[in-house]
């Protein structure tokens, strides 16, 4: 019998059954965005974020984009991205390192973040201003979530994971299948999970089906 795939994320896939694990609430902060050099975006829902704001006010800002699947996001909003990073924030450190210092950086964020490569940065010199534009909080849809015991879980962020948590116990006999390290960082230690060799939910979904067979 094939094990059930559950799709812990944002975005859905067809492949397996979808739980939306966030739900989003946007702010809109007042923003100069003559200010800076450069955007960096670190999620699609920053990208959707930018939408409340006047179009003509930051599309020819480039953008430094955490991932593939955020590059494109912005791209399709009409914007050019200047680099496209390996899926974690902290991979970005190398890539903003590669500019002057005097370089003027815009992270638009959510209220909670993963990394703090940003703190690392101000403290090397950088400079790197921050504006909230949303915050996610755990979906009912997730919380009253009913998940067999013999299944392949896919998480693709650590809030997944911790929403997740806050009402379900993980069993030996499912599957965990993460979307990358940070992810995998929320895991209590002693579980077991396969990670995705690229932070992509198709990657992710791709491994389950080899596990169904």
């Amino acid at each position: 019998m094939k094990l059930p795939i559950y799709l812990f994320s944002v975005s859905s896939h067809p492949e397996a059954m979808h739980i939306n694990s966030l739900t989003v609430a946007f702010f809109k902060p007042k923003i100069d965005f003559t200010q800076t050099d450069y955007l960096i975006l670190t999620s699609k829902q920053a990208v959707k974020a930018l939408e409340q704001y006047d179009k003509e006010e930051f599309i020819q800002k480039k953008a430094l984009c955490i991932s593939k699947a955020t590059a494109k996001a912005y791209k399709e909003l009409g914007g050019e991205v200047l680099e496209v990073g390996k899926g974690y924030g902290d991979t970005l450190v190398d890539a903003i390192k590669n500019y002057p210092k005097t370089t003027k950086w815009l992270y638009l964020r959510a209220e909670v973040v993963a990394s703090d490569f940003a703190d690392v940065l101000r403290e090397d010199g950088y400079a790197i201003k921050e504006a909230i534009l949303y915050k996610s909080e755990c979906s009912k849809e997730i919380l009253d979530a009913k998940v067999k015991r013999d299944a392949i879980l896919i998480f693709t962020s650590p809030s997944s994971i911790k929403c997740y948590l806050k009402t379900h116990p993980l069993f030996s006999s499912q599957k965990i299948i993460v979307i990358g390290k940070t992810t995998a960082k929320a895991l209590p230690k002693d579980i077991d999970y396969i990670l995705s060799p690229n932070t992509t939910v198709e990657s992710c979904i791709q491994i389950a089906k080899k596990l169904t067979l």
